[in-house]
């Protein structure tokens, strides 16, 4: 008699790689909506399943949970960050949660490296005033951006990300200063020339300021008009890491009057929804959350986290376990 497949539910087509490591062993039902996954659907589907494979987007509660019955081992989230996930809720279910920790640290770093030099050099506004066939040659006055290199940088959140991003700001001989709950050691403020600043002064002090902290209680609108108006006029932000710890409507605000001369945003405060006044502003890069949109991140990602579904349901403690409490208690 052949032996019933786990059952898994993925609300999101992932890369072959990860996909093809489940369908090996799992009876997987995959979801390809263009927008998040819709609610109704997600809890009528979860029924029966053993894993739920999701994405940021998805919201994964107790009344999922609940929906899915009591074989529901592992929700594998396609995330490096997981807080759309009760993780207390699946503790006490008994359910594993997983994430994707470290293989996107350095395809992030690039991104924000991406958004920083195409808001100080206005590549995109470049682009878009060439196509619609404004350029009649060139002018002195024309297009007038920001030096990236001798500015001062402020790092906000100085874990991996944030390290990677100082790395990569060396080249450009900047000044680093960064914020973070706790300061780096010595050595490593050594090795990338950075200094620790309170939040208020390295606002006050960067020329461009990236945001690369965790999406906490504490760090939601981290950065509202408060902040924002302590920055120069002349500086940027930069947030690749999550939309609600900047308040957008003030961000649009001080777009609008010229507060701070422009932002690049990956993520959003309400995604996939963006503040309709930053849609109509030159001075922000807006990019539909591509911080990890590389071929090779993407495909390691996806192998992640089928080896972290794989792993429980064979019994197995999965590599990235958020809750470990699951497993003590057992």
């Amino acid at each position: 008699m052949m032996r019933k497949m786990p059952k898994v539910l993925a609300t999101s087509r992932i890369p072959e790689e990860g996909l093809r490591m489940l369908e090996e062993h799992c009876d997987v039902k995959v979801f390809d909506y263009e927008g998040v996954f819709p609610r109704d659907v997600l809890l009528k589907e979860v029924n029966g399943v053993n894993a739920i494979v999701c994405l940021l987007a998805d919201k994964i509660d107790g009344e999922v949970m609940d929906a899915a019955g009591p074989q529901l081992k592992i929700i594998a989230n396609y995330a490096v960050g997981f807080d759309n996930i009760d993780v207390d809720a699946a503790t006490k279910r008994g359910i594993m949660v997983t994430n994707t920790p470290g293989v996107l640290t350095d395809t992030t770093a690039d991104l924000a490296w991406a958004l920083l030099l195409a808001t100080a050099r206005r590549v995109v506004e470049g682009d878009k005033f060439l196509r619609q066939g404004k350029f009649k040659g060139w002018k002195p006055m024309l297009l007038l951006g920001t030096d990236v290199y001798h500015a001062t940088l402020g790092i906000i959140g100085f874990g991996n990300i944030g390290r990677a991003v100082a790395r990569r700001a060396m080249g450009f001989d900047m000044k680093i200063i960064y914020y973070s709950a706790h300061k780096a050691p010595v050595e490593l403020e050594r090795k990338l020339n950075a200094e620790y600043r309170p939040l208020d002064d390295l606002l006050k002090e960067a020329d461009f300021v990236s945001i690369h902290v965790p999406l906490t209680k504490e760090t939601r609108h981290l950065i509202g008009e408060r902040e924002l108006k302590m920055m120069k006029k002349e500086a940027y932000l930069i947030n690749t890491a999550r939309g609600p710890i900047v308040d957008e409507k003030a961000l649009a605000k001080a777009l609008k009057e010229g507060w701070i001369r422009g932002a690049g945003l990956d993520v959003f405060e309400r995604e996939p929804e963006v503040e309709p006044e930053l849609l109509e502003l030159d001075n922000a890069v807006l990019l539909p959350h591509l911080g990890s949109a590389s071929y090779a991140t993407r495909a390691k990602m996806a192998t992640m986290v089928a080896e972290n579904a794989l792993k429980a349901l064979k019994g197995e403690v999965p590599p990235n376990l958020i809750n470990p409490e699951v497993i003590m208690g057992r």
